[in-house]
């Protein structure tokens, strides 16, 4: 029966049955069972709303304050501080006996003017200054500082900031050290984001670090904010990642944790992002000194996602109306509530049914099948070729690539849950994929090959430009509705899902189709590709003639750069010449180049 909490004004909130006085315990009181904290950001308007309070002041035993003890807030003017905003979620932690994360001393970002304006040779001192006096005003009341914020571009290289451009790299070093000396007691911390999975920024923070350890610098703990979305796979070695960082001697944490994704939200959509959030914590539980885990903000109500990127949010535990969603249940089960995976929900989706085969070409089967049901909630199904797994799909339907042709395959379907459980195989379909010659249409003597030019001046930018040409290599005519072509790229950063368009072609784009593919098992230079189709109106052509330009565009869904040069397919040259690693098909049977 739903009990409701008591806030601290005396209030009774609603929403918070399920979560502050279950008998599983709050999501604070089961990550100190494990030896840590699981902690909220906040902001001081928010204070202001009872059952917001009532939640943040019984499911969390930390806070950590959004905005109000950032260097705007804080010293607007030179000599000038105000600690009243900082001071009323610090009251706030006490009276609940919750510990405070200090957030952040030193970040490039809502910085005031004055600062960025003083001449370079009085930077440091201002620095100094400004956090000998905010971390000494909360000497004893701050578990942990993020002392030094953001100081990586994605790339690795260090952001040029007014500090950087005063000081150098040295800045973090003298900024440790200062923060050490205000308040000898506070874990210190540099902070950022991107650094969940290795990758360059990782790998830039993990040489800081190193470094900053070997030359004896106050360094306790490295924060991973860990700003996710669903529409990009959670990094796959986040837990080696904080590994490392743990042996140098440091603490890891989870600082500023959500998962958005595209809106509206529906159920599919909420149970990747619960799984997505079991995944992180799963990790933290597996590292020792992953200490803790903070939400940015615990409901969608005071999410900062919607305003920083339009069309997504539905970012956080809690829903808009301070009811829990799939994604709490995923964090209490994992660390052992009443609700999964770390000892309480051991049911398992129901078993996929109606699975059936909607297609087969010479090197392909494509399957479909009904969704599975579970009390938590279906994240994803895996896909078995007999006893192999061949791959994972979040939709009920599934591609599976690289098969001979002229062979009978057998398939089955799990289902997978956000409490890591598994449903029991759906039953067997076969499926014999067609013979070379597409299973009823004879591609003739014609061959195929491609020819490619670079587009693009920038391999960094946000699109893929390349220039195509299939070329006619046989004796006879080619119909060019029974080719396709594929253009091999990595999507980066975890990213699947992407637009594809003509900018154009000498036979018109309306002949010609686009779609992304995932490949099934990523290779080296290669998780997708781009492949082009031609309709039926696109004609034939005859023996040695090509198409003529087909000038193509690939972008993100959401806008954000490639790094084109590790591409499988991408070259630098800008006139048309042969290729090898974009490849042509003639009714799905190799024709030309060569796959990665």
């Amino acid at each position: 029966m739903a009990t409701l909490a008591t806030s601290a004004f005396g209030l009774l909130a609603v929403g918070t049955a399920p979560s502050a006085l279950a008998a599983s315990g709050t999501l604070g009181q089961l990550a100190a069972a494990q030896g840590r904290y699981f902690g909220s950001a906040t902001d001081n308007s928010e204070l202001n709303d009872s059952p917001y309070t009532a939640i943040l002041g019984s499911e969390f035993n930390s806070i950590t304050p959004a905005n109000s003890m950032k260097w705007d807030a804080v010293e607007p003017q030179q000599g000038q501080f105000n600690y009243t905003n900082g001071d009323a979620i610090v009251s706030f932690a006490q009276s609940h006996n919750q510990k405070v994360r200090g957030h952040t001393l030193v970040w490039h970002s809502q910085l005031p003017s004055w600062v960025s304006n003083l001449p370079s040779s009085q930077v440091q001192a201002a620095m100094e200054n400004h956090i000998a006096k905010e971390a000494g005003h909360y000497k004893g009341k701050v578990y942990a500082w993020d002392v030094v914020n953001e100081p990586f571009n994605d790339d690795g290289s260090y952001r040029t900031d007014a500090f950087y451009n005063a000081m150098g790299k040295d800045y973090i070093a003298t900024a440790l050290k200062a923060a050490r000396a205000a308040d000898p007691s506070a874990k210190l911390y540099i902070n950022d984001y991107n650094i969940d999975g290795t990758g360059a920024k990782a790998d830039a923070m993990y040489q800081l670090a190193s470094d900053l350890k070997k030359q004896g610098v106050p360094l306790d703990g490295i924060g991973f904010q860990g700003h996710l979305a669903i529409q990009y796979s959670v990094p796959s070695n986040i837990q080696q990642n904080l590994q490392r960082f743990a042996d140098l001697g440091l603490d890891v944490a989870f600082t500023e944790l959500d998962v958005r994704m595209q809106l509206p939200s529906d159920s599919t959509k909420l149970a990747t992002q619960a799984d997505y959030y079991r995944q992180v914590t799963n990790a933290c539980l597996a590292v020792s000194r992953c200490v803790g885990m903070t939400v940015w903000d615990f409901t969608d109500k005071y999410s900062w996602v919607p305003n920083t990127f339009p069309g997504e949010g539905a970012a956080d535990l809690y829903d808009d109306n301070l009811q829990i969603k799939p994604a709490y249940t995923a964090v209490s089960n994992a660390l052992g509530g009443s609700g999964g995976g770390g000892g309480g929900d051991t049911t398992p989706p129901s078993a996929p049914s109606g699975l059936t085969v909607t297609g087969t070409t010479a090197t392909s089967v494509s399957l479909k099948w009904t969704a599975s049901t579970d009390n938590v909630g279906v994240t994803g199904y895996d896909v078995y070729r007999g006893s192999t797994k061949v791959g994972s799909a979040t939709s009920t339907s599934y591609t599976d690539t690289g098969l001979t042709a002229s062979t009978t395959y057998s398939y089955t379907v799990k289902a997978k849950d956000a409490a890591g459980n598994t449903s029991a195989a759906s039953s067997a379909v076969t499926a014999t994929t067609q013979s070379s010659d597409g299973g009823g249409g004879n591609p003739g003597t014609g061959a195929a090959k491609v020819q490619y030019k670079n587009n693009d001046t920038s391999p960094t930018d946000n699109q893929i430009k390349p220039g195509l040409r299939v070329v006619n290599t046989g004796s006879s005519s080619l119909d060019l509705s029974k080719v396709t072509v594929r253009y091999y790229f990595t999507g980066d950063s975890g990213a699947t899902t992407f637009t594809a368009s003509c900018d154009y072609a000498a036979i018109g784009c309306g002949n010609i189709t686009q779609k992304i593919v995932a490949l099934s098992s990523p290779k080296a230079g290669a998780d997708h590709y781009l492949e082009l189709g031609f309709t039926s109106a696109a004609g034939s052509l005859a023996a040695n003639a090509n198409t003529g330009d087909l000038q193509i565009r690939i972008n993100k869904t959401d806008w954000s750069n490639f790094s084109e040069t590790d591409d499988y397919s991408y070259a630098t040259n800008t006139s048309y010449a042969d290729t090898t690693k974009v490849t042509a098909y003639v009714n799905g049977t190799l024709a030309g180049g060569i796959e990665p």
